[in-house]
């Protein structure tokens, strides 16, 4: 009989982090190996059970990620740049399926995550849905169809409280677009305008950034010429599809070699 697959959140009193501790318990062959939240948090010591409002499940949450790592076979993590950062380092010393969804990532955060990969099998995405990586994908495909004719804007929508600006998915969808037209995206993105600005630059990609609400996230590709206009857009109605494909990304990282792997790759989607 094969093992339940363990699976541990960090930052696991989050809005994220128990959306994905409610699907991690509601799946088959999967067992909540632990979570752990920032020291000082009120939900240490709390049995897992009682954050996602099930019976006690005899796990209570951790603010030692040390050894919430040293007892899963996979970890996902929603959390912060900093965060991440020392949480990929636990990945590659304790060789675990690593899924990372945090946003905001500088270059040097990003150094971090490749390093681990070299030891573990890290998938990493700045949205895990299968809609939008599939809008990815389409925007790509319609900038490279399409030249410069065509203005490219990128708009997207979040809840009141989330922090980056543009978000990980608008930047995402933006390098999808630059890779599209053969450009590097810091070259030719404008992500504010304020004041006289002047005429839109001709292959300037430009974001549009909306926060209020709980919207979960809402993105849209707009390309725009004289005379018609073109619109790829993904809404999601629930955390649960990034939680639902986070936990598909730890499932498909089971036995695979070390790397960075995307959800690309997850789906089978990867070039």
């Amino acid at each position: 009989m094969t093992p339940p697959f363990r699976v541990a959140v960090v930052g696991c009193a989050g809005r994220m982090g128990r959306m994905n501790l409610t699907t991690i318990h509601a799946t088959e062959g999967c067992v909540i190996a632990g979570g752990s939240d920032q020291p000082g948090s009120p939900a240490v010591g709390a049995d897992i059970g009682s954050l996602i409002g099930v019976d006690p499940l005899g796990v209570t949450v951790t603010d030692d990620p040390v050894e919430l790592f040293a007892r899963a076979d996979a970890v996902i993590d929603f959390t912060t740049p900093e965060a991440t950062r020392r949480h990929a380092g636990l990945a590659a010393q304790a060789e675990v399926v690593y899924v990372v969804g945090t946003t905001g990532l500088t270059p040097e955060d990003q150094a971090v995550i490749d390093q681990a990969a070299i030891q573990t099998v890290v998938v990493q995405s700045a949205n895990m849905s299968l809609g939008v990586n599939l809008l990815q994908i389409l925007t790509e495909q319609v900038a490279k169809a399409l030249d410069a004719d065509y203005d490219i804007e990128i708009v997207e929508m979040h809840h009141r409280h989330k922090v980056d600006s543009p978000s990980g998915t608008a930047l995402m969808l933006g390098q999808a677009a630059a890779a599209g037209r053969g450009v590097n995206l810091d070259d030719v993105a404008c992500k504010a305008r304020d004041g006289q600005v002047g005429a839109r630059p001709r292959g300037e990609i430009g974001f549009a950034t909306l926060r209020g609400g709980d919207v979960p996230g809402e993105h849209s590709v707009i390309f725009a010429a004289e005379g018609e206009r073109l619109e790829l857009s993904h809404k999601a109605g629930s955390r649960g599809i990034f939680a639902k494909g986070a936990l598909k990304a730890a499932l498909w990282g089971r036995g695979r070699h070390p790397g960075l792997y995307s959800m690309r790759d997850v789906l089978g989607l990867a070039d």
